[in-house]
């Protein structure tokens, strides 16, 4: 997720695209997928939804269609058959000032407490998972699965020691960094290139203690370096929780396939992502750019509007893709990527975590409700049940699984 901590407000709207030859599935196909996904516990590694728990007008009972700041609430997760997930407490990247490190620290809690808010205030439809086992157990209740994931680790910068408090509110993955460098790791996309070559001391050491206490590294995010080092010293495998394929889009963001089958070989999954400026070059020209930082400052800013807004933020997004058009991804872009990793490392190796709230979305995919068609997909390429629900889930539970037995005393 990149989308309300960059100027941008939203760098990929989900509407028309310039030029793309759209994916079609039968309704035969999409409700045999639909059945599919119902039989087999579906999760997504990367929800950003927390951010909207405490936004002014958002209940997640409630549907929120049309509105580009929500594609996930509990009716269309019911519709898409997403039984849940990883939802992300993020923090914003600071000036890495020791005020700045407060704020993170505060704003971390917050995201933990809002989380924790929302499943004690629906506790009939969603519930806490701590293992693989509760997410089954929750499934076969009838709920929905909330795993608690950090989208960088700024909030522990003042204080390492709260990973343990964290541990104990239920985080089970964990990320180093984001968009910018932070005191654990070098982001590969930050401005001004590496500053400490991958992990840094005080990032090793995090790292070191996460696998401890049986918490999956995420490496989204974190640059190539960042990768090379935990390849050679994880004791157990770590994921990707929203990435895609460098040989298909040249993003600092991807993956290329020599680390691709390194992770596969460590017993890795990359969670493929449906962030469109990760699966295509948008070609957005400085008008569209000055536009968007113009219609974010009129709204207020992403953190500040209502659901309410939102409505009329994406009105607003349809009007700029036909006044500066850009190109926004697909399903066929985003079944390149997915299709290419797993030629590459197998299905084995392979999950789906598509940065819902956080500016995924496609334009033939634009919320939770239509993720029958990715399995509709999996279906039409020859794979079974048991690989799809290894795609869906299992292969990342799996991962889990290992960490938790490691870290076992």
């Amino acid at each position: 997720m990149i989308l309300r901590r960059l100027p941008l407000l939203l760098a990929l709207a989900l509407s028309t695209p310039l030029s793309v030859h759209a994916i079609d599935f039968s309704a035969a196909e999409l409700q045999r997928a639909t059945s599919l996904q119902q039989r087999l516990l579906t999760l997504d590694s990367h929800l950003d939804t927390p951010a909207n728990f405490a936004r002014d007008g958002f209940d997640i009972g409630n549907r929120h269609d049309h509105n580009a700041l929500s594609q996930v609430d509990y009716p269309r997760m019911v519709e898409g058959a997403l039984d849940g997930g990883f939802w992300a407490i993020y923090t914003g990247q600071g000036d890495r000032s020791a005020t700045a490190h407060l704020r993170e620290r505060d704003a971390g809690l917050q995201r933990l407490l809002d989380i924790r808010t929302m499943l004690a205030a629906n506790s009939d439809r969603f519930a806490l998972a701590l293992t693989p086992a509760d997410a089954l157990r929750i499934k076969a209740d009838g709920k929905r699965v909330v795993f608690i994931s950090m989208e960088n680790a700024s909030p522990l910068v003042a204080d390492p020691s709260l990973l343990g408090f964290y541990h104990q509110a239920g985080l089970r993955m964990l990320s180093t960094v984001h968009f910018a460098t932070n005191e654990f790791a070098d982001s590969a996309t930050n401005p001004k290139g590496p500053e400490w070559n991958g992990l840094s001391p005080a990032g090793r050491a995090l790292v070191n203690e996460a696998v401890k206490r049986g918490i999956v590294i995420d490496q989204s995010h974190a640059s190539d370096a960042v990768f090379d080092q935990l390849i050679a010293m994880m004791p157990v495998p770590f994921v990707l929780s929203h990435s895609s394929a460098k040989a298909i889009h040249d993003h600092p963001r991807n993956l290329d396939d020599a680390r691709l089958r390194q992770l596969a070989k460590a017993g890795g999954v990359i969670q493929v992502n449906a962030y469109g400026g990760y699966l295509v070059d948008p070609g957005k020209s400085p008008a569209r750019k000055a536009a968007e930082d113009a219609l974010s400052k009129r709204l207020g800013g992403w953190d500040r509007m209502s659901i309410a807004q939102g409505e009329e933020l994406q009105r607003a997004e349809d009007a700029l893709d036909r006044q500066y058009p850009v190109r926004h991804a697909s399903l066929d872009d985003f079944f390149a990527h997915m299709g290419h990793i797993l030629d590459v490392v197998g299905p084995e190796h392979v999950g789906i975590g598509l940065d819902w709230d956080g500016g995924g979305g496609l334009t033939d995919l634009r919320d939770v409700s239509q993720l029958p068609k990715i399995t509709a997909w999996l279906l039409r390429r020859g794979y079974d049940e048991k690989q799809i629900a290894g795609i869906w889930g299992g292969n990342l539970l799996r991962v889990m699984q290992q960490a938790q037995d490691h870290a076992r005393p």
